[in-house]
């Protein structure tokens, strides 16, 4: 029997939209905070953190402190912040311990995140995959109908080839892929607002032509943005009217006409 056969919806969650990149430190966890939300104005959204060994929602949302509460048993209340419905790893352990967990262990996790928490009524759900094509990618899509895959990735063809392997994953597991994000794209010089490349130029265009698939958007490399994941306070939040803020709102709108 196809694996891929079985997936059940997520009771009362619409669209699932799974965030990936391949590779660590291109921003992922950024891009899928900032989208959600973008998301909110669309509907009820929430921010599922994947990432079983580098969780990173919480922090990036300001809510390293919270637990979630447990009802019936068994029900698992998500976190509430800035209007958002969030589940990650990282509510339920110490942020500096390690997680060391064999591939069963991660598909049960991440069954309960999918049946067990109380996600209610979402228009969108928003996942951030770990970096690489492993056990809690496959987990996700042999277990939910995943409406869109959006790939994150900067410039520079070491950061593509990684972006490649997850591209090429979702095409075998049959998931549609809305696009991809160019992030760091650039940055804007203070002095005169010209563009500066921080990474060079790969081989992205040629190659995303060639497969077909749409850059969504491309994001500008800005300190405040990450600031302000460390602060707990995302760009989307503190500075909405920001060109990166404007970024992930376009990118907001484009999946929402995609699926």
């Amino acid at each position: 029997m196809n694996p891929f056969d079985k997936q059940t919806a997520i009771p009362g969650v619409k669209k699932i939209i799974v965030v990936a990149s391949g590779k660590g430190g291109v921003g992922k966890s950024t891009v899928s905070t900032n989208l959600a939300l973008a998301l909110r104005k669309y509907g009820n959204v929430g921010l599922l953190d994947a990432d079983i060994y580098g969780p990173s929602i919480p922090r990036m949302m300001g809510a390293i402190n919270q637990k979630p509460t447990v009802t019936n048993g068994t029900e698992i209340n998500p976190i509430e912040r800035y209007g958002l419905k969030l589940m990650s790893i990282g509510f339920l352990a110490e942020e500096g311990a390690a997680i060391v967990w064999r591939g069963p262990m991660l598909f049960k996790a991440m069954d309960q995140f999918f049946r067990d928490v109380k996600w209610g009524e979402l228009d969108y759900l928003v996942i951030d995959l770990p970096p690489g094509t492993g056990d809690v990618q496959l987990s996700v899509v042999q277990k939910v109908p995943v409406a869109a895959a959006v790939i994150v990735s900067t410039p520079q063809n070491v950061a593509l080839i990684d972006a490649k392997k997850a591209i090429d994953m979702f095409e075998r597991t049959q998931v549609k892929i809305a696009g991809l994000v160019e992030n760091m794209a650039y940055m804007l010089n203070p002095v005169n607002g010209e563009k500066m490349q921080l990474f060079p130029k790969g081989e992205m265009e040629s190659y995303i032509a060639a497969k077909g698939i749409k850059k969504l958007v491309e994001i500008p490399f800005n300190p405040n943005v990450s600031l302000g994941s460390e602060a707990g306070i995302p760009i989307m939040e503190s500075y909405s009217d920001s060109a990166e803020s404007k970024c992930f709102q376009e990118l907001a709108a484009k999946l929402v006409e995609t699926i």
